[in-house]
């Protein structure tokens, strides 16, 4: 059974994704990650066809052959993804890597058992360490992070965190389409609510 690099899910949603960096630089214990389930299908197709060809699967960090990479519209792949807010930041205990339908390790134990074969920290795999014999690739900035913030609603679960990174990839007019559907759905839910309080008491006209 052939073995895929770079491939996991969110544990929390099990949706796909793909593995763009195991690790980032001073911060070994989140990834960025690629979700491709609401990807535009030209995007969707590149990177699929991309991850399973041989140069994908021989580089160490997917980002290394995404930063090499066009898509159809012939923008190059991982300032194009980064650009769009299509990395997202996540921790590495949270994505599961499934390299094949019948295996899957947590990205966080995946890390700790490369660095132990190389003989260095978890903290020393980041793209453009010393200590890294990856080639450095150009940062591509902050990634859109859905992790918990410090005073955060900690009780919010990564998939709601998930929809509401989402939500951000809405251009203007889906996002304005999006809030008229929620305003008419409130107002028919206002409607019936109304419906019901004056069924258990009727609103007393005012005498003149």
């Amino acid at each position: 059974m052939v073995s895929l690099k770079h491939v996991g899910r969110i544990k929390a949603t099990n949706k796909r994704c793909l593995v763009a960096f195991r690790t980032l630089p001073g911060d070994a214990f989140n990834c960025l990650i690629i979700p491709t389930e609401n990807l535009p299908d030209n995007y969707h197709d590149s990177l699929i066809n991309l991850v399973n060809s041989p140069a994908g699967q021989d580089a160490n960090e997917f980002a290394d052959v995404l930063n090499r990479s066009t898509f159809p519209d012939g923008s190059t792949m991982l300032p194009a993804l980064h650009s769009q807010g299509r990395l997202v930041k996540f921790p590495t205990d949270q994505i599961e890597m499934i390299p094949s339908s019948n295996a899957h390790i947590i990205l966080s134990e995946l890390n700790a058992i490369i660095a132990e074969q190389r003989g260095v920290s978890v903290s020393d795999l980041s793209v453009g360490n010393p200590k890294n014999p990856n080639v450095e690739i150009q940062e591509v900035g902050s990634a859109k992070d859905i992790s918990p913030k410090v005073g955060e609603d900690v009780t919010k679960t990564v998939a709601e965190r998930q929809e509401e990174a989402a939500a951000l990839l809405l251009t203007p007019d889906q996002q304005a389409s999006k809030l008229r559907s929620e305003a008419d759905r409130l107002y028919k839910e206002a409607a019936k609510l109304r419906k019901e309080a004056e069924e258990l008491s009727p609103t007393k006209k005012k005498e003149k």
